[in-house]
């Protein structure tokens, strides 16, 4: 708790809405190989088009003979490419596949909580988070940010202020997250009596 000070977000109603509009961040799950599986992976963390990645995870799950893990982590990356088209509900089926299949990789967790942000689903977005943090999630800038959205959606100023906070300790450069700090202000309150 904040001894003395008070955290506040400015303009909470409609900077909330404009910045759960300014969209999660996903962590791609590495796929080792040159195969169209790591051509999906590729489209996932580097911002490719994502109706071409979504065509080579596609190609890459129905032609190549795949590990589980990276059955998995094509699942996870094309869940992926599907949020970044606003398709949910297709991103989360992917993503509770790639779950079922390797029911320990963080990022899938981190994932779908995106998901579950874009479907207002907070509650169930922060226990997703939360557990793909808990399983070591490889970018935990990116599992605080999105913690960040999840609590900013269910209202919790405080929780929402420190997430962000914790993404940016993890890597400073981290515009995102940044940003959304950007919209709080720390004010510090006099105990009464002194």
């Amino acid at each position: 708790m904040l001894r003395g000070r008070t955290l506040t977000a400015l303009g909470v109603a409609s900077l909330l809405s404009a910045s759960l509009l300014a969209g999660s961040a996903h962590a791609a799950v590495t796929v080792l190989g040159n195969g169209l599986a790591h051509t999906c992976y590729d489209a996932a963390e580097f911002n490719g088009n994502p109706s071409d990645g979504i065509a080579a995870c596609s190609q890459a799950l129905e032609q190549m003979a795949l590990t589980i893990r990276d059955r998995a982590a094509t699942f996870v990356n094309r869940g992926i490419l599907y949020s970044r088209l606003h398709e949910p509900k297709l991103a989360m089926a992917d993503y509770d596949r790639g779950i079922s299949m390797e029911p320990n990789l963080g990022e899938a967790y981190v994932d779908r909580g995106t998901a579950l942000i874009e479907l207002s689903r907070f509650d169930e977005a922060v226990e997703d988070i939360n557990k793909g943090i808990a399983l070591g999630s490889s970018r935990l800038e990116i599992a605080y940010y999105d913690l960040g959205m999840a609590e900013d959606g269910l209202g919790n100023v405080r929780a929402a202020y420190f997430a962000y906070k914790k993404a940016t300790e993890i890597e400073p450069g981290f515009t995102l997250a940044s940003s959304q700090l950007s919209r709080f202000k720390v004010v510090h309150v006099r105990p009464q009596g002194t």
